[in-house]
């Protein structure tokens, strides 16, 4: 059976977003989410070695919302985060060596081994910090968006939460909070209709994600998730609409993950979903039709492509080996970061 179907317009929806970029900013977009589909690809590849001693939560077939929705940001914006973080992270700037130090539990890590994969944060990226705890970041970023507000910085928070965020109390009283004081967060749902292997429709009652969140008096708007460019414009206006003073913005954007909601792998057919809803989606990979539509204008050849994944496999491969050959922690690191009266 499948439950959830995509509903956008497929690569046709490009067009409607197109204009006004240039060529090379939506090439960029396109290498972005190309560089974060092949390090996802790798660490998948790489995990059953069990160097990396982190639980991992892959975002193949969520690329368009990390880089779609960053790069409506500024880098000193700040960014929070659930667990599958390395979207995001990658998306905002963060450092692909730092990240797989993470990983692999080396004290270079962005959080200095202490984090993993789930708890990254790189205040230099504006990565302001990720919670494993369904809804844990979202009241954190209401409140460093009212700092924002109340110290007069010229600073946006966004944070990225799921589908199961939105049953969580946390998330009713931020918006809240966050409608009410006007603060300037974006709340971003990528809705991949999955919380581990729970339906969306066994969780919550027949409802409209988006729709509920504008009952909480804020801009609230759905867009097709596998749109790079939907996603940014939509970002765009919420990200402006926050930096001028208009308060909170809620965005909604479908999308499917293609692999396990943990770990490596597929885990379709151990029944939580029908195989066939998988693979009805994958001609809506978010990296491949952007790629049609860039060759298919002419904006981007296959030379152009092929000399991409050239550096971006080399990218990858040496952040491999300088995260393998980082030293690890120390017995004195236990203490580095620790406070007490």
């Amino acid at each position: 059976m499948i439950r959830y179907r995509y509903k956008g317009e497929g690569v046709r929806g490009f067009d409607r977003f197109a204009a006004g970029e240039t060529p090379a900013a939506m090439v960029a977009l396109y290498r972005s989410m190309l560089r974060i589909r092949r390090i996802e690809e790798e660490i998948e590849r790489r995990y059953h070695q069990d160097f990396m001693k982190t639980p991992i939560h892959l975002v193949i077939g969520q690329e368009a919302t990390s880089v779609g929705a960053c790069a409506a940001m500024r880098r000193s914006d700040l960014l929070y985060s659930s667990h599958r973080t390395h979207g995001s992270y990658l998306a905002k700037g963060g450092d692909l060596n730092a990240m797989l130090s993470e990983m692999h539990c080396r004290a270079n890590g962005c959080a200095g081994s202490r984090g993993g994969s789930m708890h990254i944060i790189d205040k230099a990226a504006g990565m302001a910090g990720t919670s494993a705890i369904v809804g844990g970041a979202v009241p954190i970023a209401v409140g460093a968006a009212l700092a924002a507000q109340r110290l007069r910085q010229d600073h946006v928070v966004m944070v990225f939460i799921g589908d199961a965020t939105c049953e969580e109390g946390v998330a009713s009283e931020s918006l809240n909070f966050a409608a009410l004081h006007r603060v300037p967060v974006v709340f971003f749902c990528e809705n991949n209709f999955y919380s581990v292997q729970s339906p969306l429709t066994t969780r919550q009652p027949a409802r409209v994600l988006h729709q509920w969140a504008a009952t909480y008096d804020m801009p609230s708007v759905e867009v097709d998730g596998t749109n790079v460019l939907a996603v940014q414009a939509a970002a765009r206006v919420a990200v402006d609409r926050a930096r001028t003073g208009g308060g909170p913005s809620f965005i909604e954007a479908p999308v499917y993950r293609f692999r396990a909601h943990g770990g490596s792998g597929d885990d379709s057919k151990s029944g939580y979903r029908d195989v066939a809803e998988r693979e009805a989606w994958e001609p809506f990979c978010p990296v491949k039709m952007f790629e049609e539509y860039l060759t298919g204008k002419s904006v981007l050849s296959r030379a152009a492509i092929d000399t991409m994944e050239s550096e971006i496999a080399a990218e990858i491969a040496e952040s491999f080996e300088h995260a393998l050959s980082s030293a690890d922690p120390v017995e004195a690191d236990l203490y580095r970061h620790v406070y007490a009266d």
